[in-house]
């Protein structure tokens, strides 16, 4: 099968893969109006705290005024490009231009327009497919996947990604310093000495489905020859990891946004699905960032070239070049054993199939709990600083 071919099934089984996470794995042909685990914390967030609802209020009851009025698919798909666009722009200008530290309103707002849309009369009134379409593109819409455009004419391109807040069962006012880093870098200009880069960013999803269904290679594919570096971030541990040595197998016990567990834990690590079958790929890969010149970087917390793993056969230790991990099998990667491993994991596997030389890897920033502002724009700030001075070496 050649390589347009293989975007176009990707493609597909995409959108089928955040259509299933967002109707709960329904696969009736008849009209889904079912909410998700995730749209269905609506209420008791809106409860909680309101003001993060009332930071996008206009934008969101603007979109359902529009919803109520469209009178069919056409027009139903106008409203969500109008308004899934805006709510991505207008979030990353809330932390980009007005200091506003917080990602909560971006994931809430997004549900909350789903289950307006779900709830819609024009909605029900569609066949299945549509209904398919229509909600896989405002999921793409308000992540950003549809706002990569490097416009600047920068010498050098890098695309970084953040995650949704998630484990919002034991805390629903959760933030997540990935997702606000995410925001906050989106479209920046960096510049080091006379060398520029143009900063690109988009959210990902904390759910299994949608990884096993080929999101991350949908996303990223089209990009690895087209920029200079990829770095992926979610939130860790005490300091920054830089995480060395990513990890084929799911091992983590924890639940993803729609309560989802795989069954997998440490004595019994499962390989992932990719499109219906077990992801092809060694125990181990290696990441390809340049560490030395990132740790450089000054701020709050360390940086550090993190290369702690786990094995069957060895349990934890720190290998020093990845030929010592020859004929182990991987229990937890540097990243650990959740969808922070694995989308560092799933970008290097792209990285050597697509450009084997470019810069790819993974950071854990220090974890925050709940909604930390001040933490949160350390981090991204210290996170501005690791890819400045990344810049003159990729």
């Amino acid at each position: 099968m050649n390589s347009k071919k293989v975007l176009h099934s990707l493609k597909w089984g995409i959108i089928g893969g955040l259509v299933l996470s967002s109707v709960a794995f329904s696969h009736n042909t008849v009209a889904q109006t079912t909410l998700s685990v995730e749209e269905a914390r609506v209420t008791k967030a809106k409860a909680a705290m309101p003001s993060v609802f009332n930071v996008v209020k206009s934008r969101v009851e603007l979109f359902n005024e529009q919803l109520q009025q469209a009178r069919n698919y056409t027009a139903l798909t106008q409203v969500i490009i109008r308004h899934g666009q805006a709510i991505w722009r207008e979030s990353v200008k809330l932390v980009a231009e007005h200091q506003v530290y917080d990602d909560r309103s971006l994931y809430w707002a997004r549900l909350t327009m789903m289950k307006m849309l779900k709830e819609s009369s024009v909605y029900q009134s569609l066949l299945s497919m549509q209904q398919e379409r229509i909600l896989a593109r405002l999921e793409r819409l308000t992540r950003g996947q549809e706002d990569i455009k490097f416009t600047k004419k920068a010498d050098k391109k890098i695309l970084i990604t953040g995650f949704d807040p998630f484990f919002l069962d034991r805390n629903i006012k959760q933030s997540n310093p990935s997702g606000i880093t995410a925001l906050a870098l989106d479209n920046l200009l960096l510049t080091k000495g006379t060398t520029t880069a143009e900063i690109q960013a988009l959210m990902i999803p904390v759910r299994f489905a949608d990884f096993d269904q080929g999101f991350i290679e949908e996303l990223l594919a089209p990009h690895m020859k087209d920029v200079d570096m990829v770095v992926t971030i979610s939130m860790g541990r005490k300091e920054f990891d830089l995480e060395r040595f990513p990890g084929l197998r799911r091992s983590a016990k924890a639940p993803d946004n729609l309560n989802v567990y795989t069954g997998a834990t440490k004595e019994n690590p499962l390989v992932p699905m990719l499109n219906g079958k077990p992801l092809n790929g060694p125990e181990f890969v290696q990441f390809s960032l340049p560490v030395d010149a990132m740790q450089k970087a000054t701020g709050q917390f360390k940086v550090i070239d993190n290369h702690q793993i786990t094995t069957l056969e060895k349990g934890q230790f720190k290998p020093q070049v990845l030929s010592e991990l020859s004929g182990q099998t991987s229990v937890e990667g540097a990243g650990g054993g959740y969808l922070s491993n694995e989308i560092s994991y799933r970008s290097i596997l792209l990285r050597d199939e697509h450009n084997p030389i470019l810069p790819v890897g993974h950071i854990h920033t220090p974890r925050i709990s709940g909604f930390d502002a001040e933490t949160s724009k350390q981090i991204s700030q210290q996170i501005k600083q690791m890819l400045t001075q990344a810049i003159t070496e990729i």
